[in-house]
């Protein structure tokens, strides 16, 4: 099978992390058979990159701003039978697109998902517990600790057969990430279109396709905690409309019935009340932004 990986950025901000996932590509036991980085339709950005990437990497420009269109623009150009999608701030661990594609031997698994590790520039907030990693765009307590069938895979690490963008079609624009606009869930809504039209197909989550996401100091403010909560509960009012969004109601009872109670038992802990007042903080943040998605 032909491989396809898509990096996409929008601006030159991020050009070290930018190089550093492309360098972690190239550097793969498995070769990939083309890196296609997609970027907005900025003359400015595109003359950027051309200059400092690899020779080799294929620079495509975006048919659209946000990263949904810059996604959807690298699955139309690419020529692989398998497209993998890692962030433009993440990079790879070596045996990342081996350990991915071995799920693909079974004509059943249309997707596969691997693990992401938040990697801090600074300290570990001390209210983030690993169950709300999500929130920095990482795999998270609560997650299957072995490989597994799951509903969908997170967005930093994923794959999927070329043919199910052409049975399901493209990812949704009206919820995927558009510059600092926190929507999300596009990965989501596209797995779930994808098992309505094919329903006998998985899609599986396998923790050693190993990718490693750079969590920078602004997004371990408490600040934007709570605008990346309002926004995935705002994103997945846009999903319910349409979906039954019952690992959402899972994780929530999770939460409930396991991560609140273990820190009041050990309120006194060093850390426990700190976590849980982030756990409380979070859910409510997104209870708020579902409201609100729902009535908008």
């Amino acid at each position: 099978m032909k491989i396809s990986v898509v990096v996409s950025t929008f601006t030159k901000e991020r050009s070290k992390d930018v190089l550093k996932c492309i360098n972690s590509i190239l550097n793969q036991t498995m070769k990939p058979n083309e890196i296609l980085l997609v970027l907005d339709p900025i003359d400015e950005l595109i003359e950027f990159y051309d200059n400092i990437v690899p020779n080799g990497i294929k620079i495509v420009e975006s048919n659209g701003f946000g990263l949904s269109n810059a996604r959807n623009t690298g699955i139309e150009c690419a020529k692989g039978d398998i497209i993998v999608f890692i962030d433009d701030d993440a990079w790879a661990d070596k045996r990342w697109l081996e350990n991915m594609l071995r799920n693909y031997d079974g004509d059943k698994v249309w997707g596969v998902g691997g693990k992401v590790v938040p990697v801090f520039d600074g300290e570990r907030p001390k209210w983030l517990p690993k169950e709300l990693d999500w929130i920095v765009g990482c795999t998270y307590k609560g997650m299957p600790e072995g490989k597994a069938e799951v509903r969908n895979p997170i967005g930093a690490n994923m794959s999927f057969r070329k043919e199910a963008f052409e049975v399901a079609g493209l990812f949704r624009t009206e919820v995927g990430r558009y510059g600092k606009k926190l929507l999300g869930s596009e990965e989501a809504e596209f797995s779930m279109r994808l098992k309505k039209v094919k329903p006998d197909i998985k899609i599986l989550y396998d923790p050693e396709a190993i990718v490693y996401h750079r969590v920078p100091k602004n997004r371990t403010k408490f600040r934007y905690m709570l605008r990346r909560a309002y926004y995935e509960g705002y994103s997945k009012a846009i999903l319910a409309k349409e979906y039954p969004l019952s690992g959402e109601y899972q994780y929530l009872s999770y939460l409930i019935k396991k991560s609140l109670p273990s820190r009041i038992k050990n309120i006194f802990l060093p850390g426990s009340f700190l976590e849980l007042t982030g756990l409380i903080v979070v859910i409510s943040a997104v209870a708020i932004g579902n409201i609100m998605g729902r009535i908008r």
